[in-house]
């Protein structure tokens, strides 16, 4: 059952399950990069047998096997992903960058370009469940930026095929190619190329302790997004919410995994007496109650705090994936919140809003790392490259202070460097 305890029981640090207590996996993770990177496509079929139990007879999804997705999705369902892929789309766009020029000093022009990364891989995890809102969410905003080549890799099920929603949802946002390719061999391949995958210049996209890993290796030799922890969700709530509903949201992240963290905060006794129980009898009726069971015994928690201001203090303080602020008046709130991935305002917005509908991005910084961290974007697709230009006459106006600050600095090179194109003018 969660606990309940005061604010002063526990410390900041342990209101999260933000250790990871699994078995170290650098080790095994660091030999599956080598032999990706040795044996290119062979690795990977081996490692598809040994981890995922199939033997593939290729690595890329066939148009076929799209088009077949495409029939065996649900119309209704299909409808949905338009839907939400256009709200996407929508929020997204007002996240585009435009390049700049700056011509205010006579004979100086001096700029900013912004350019699309040109290839990308998106990680789509699978095993205990299939998610086609992050083939959206990573996507979409790829696409948006203008990216040449965006390819997904996915684990690969038991009958050799990709989800069909997978494969849906990969379509209508405008993916280049699909693999079935999942695991630590896949960023290896992603960072290294394969006689059959491209090498890119970016992998974003959550998955298990293997993936982050193998992200956290090649990173250098390739971008990355972000190294993701378990799910988290703290959810703000005053004496007025309804316990059935704030239990709910606290289950949608439960449900994520054992290692996530559902975490309610609030002024009322009363308000935290009742969610537990409600959250006993939800966890019931739960298909995936295993899971959410582990995760509310182990990690979960509801901490009474003396008022409003001090459950903000500690929302800064633990900086969440996702916070919902379940107020009365949530937006007289939203400016006094400096450290959250994506806010959730007021009663009538649950987390799951923005896991699949409502348009804001849901791949979003976890551990903390919303302190300095941000929720995937259009910005995370592309690079940016700066230029100068002086005339000769705006130069020789500026060379003597150059190389002023570079003798300062004890680098004659560069003081000349500067000079050195005025040295007849003096003769």
């Amino acid at each position: 059952m969660i606990r309940i305890m005061k604010l002063k029981e526990i410390a900041p640090e342990e209101i999260f399950a933000r250790s990871n207590p699994q078995v170290d996996v650098s080790a095994v993770v660091r030999e599956i990069l080598a032999a990706v990177r040795a044996q290119g496509d062979k690795a990977l079929y081996d490692y598809c047998e040994k981890f995922d139990h199939v033997a593939l007879p290729s690595l890329e999804v066939s148009q076929a096997e799209k088009d077949e997705a495409m029939q065996a999705v649900d119309p209704a369902f299909l409808e949905i992903l338009r839907m939400a892929a256009e709200n996407i789309r929508s929020f997204h766009r007002q996240q585009v960058r435009t390049s700049f020029i700056l011509t205010d000093r006579p004979g100086v022009v001096m700029g900013q370009k912004i350019m699309p990364i040109e290839k990308v891989g998106l990680y789509v995890p699978g095993g205990t469940a299939a998610y086609p809102s992050t083939v959206l969410m990573d996507a979409i905003p790829a696409k948006i930026a203008g990216c040449r080549e965006i390819v997904i890799v996915t684990p690969p099920g038991k009958d050799g095929k990709v989800p069909a929603a997978i494969l849906a949802a990969a379509q209508i946002a405008g993916v280049d190619r699909v693999f079935k390719v999942g695991g630590a061999q896949a960023v290896a391949a992603l960072a290294y190329g394969t006689e059959t995958l491209p090498k890119v210049d970016k992998i974003v996209g959550p998955g298990n302790a293997f993936v982050a890993e193998a992200k956290r290796q090649v990173f250098g030799l390739v971008a990355i997004d972000m190294i993701a922890g378990p799910s988290e969700i703290l959810v703000l709530a005053d004496g007025s919410c309804d316990a059935k509903v704030v239990a709910a949201d606290l289950l949608s992240q439960a449900e994520h995994d054992k290692m996530a963290s559902a975490v309610l905060v609030t002024d009322s006794e009363a308000l935290a007496e009742a969610v537990a129980q409600e959250i006993e009898r939800q966890l019931k009726t739960l298909p995936r109650e295993e899971i959410a069971r582990a995760s509310i015994d182990n990690n979960g928690k509801i901490i009474v705090t003396g008022d409003l201001a001090a459950a903000i203090d500690v929302a800064n303080a633990l900086a969440p994936e996702h916070l919902e602020l379940c107020v009365e008046q949530p937006f007289d709130y939203l400016d006094r919140i400096t450290n959250a991935g994506s806010i959730f305002l007021g009663k009538n917005c649950p987390e799951a809003l923005g896991d699949y509908l409502a348009g804001p991005n849901h791949t979003l910084p976890t551990s903390g790392t919303a302190r300095f961290s941000s929720p995937l974007s259009v910005d995370d697709f592309v690079k940016k490259s700066q230029y100068t230009y002086f005339t000769r006459d705006a130069l020789g106006q500026v060379a003597e202070q150059i190389a002023a600050f570079a003798r300062q600095e004890g680098l004659e090179a560069h003081a000349r460097s500067a000079v050195v194109r005025f040295e007849d003018d003096v003769k």
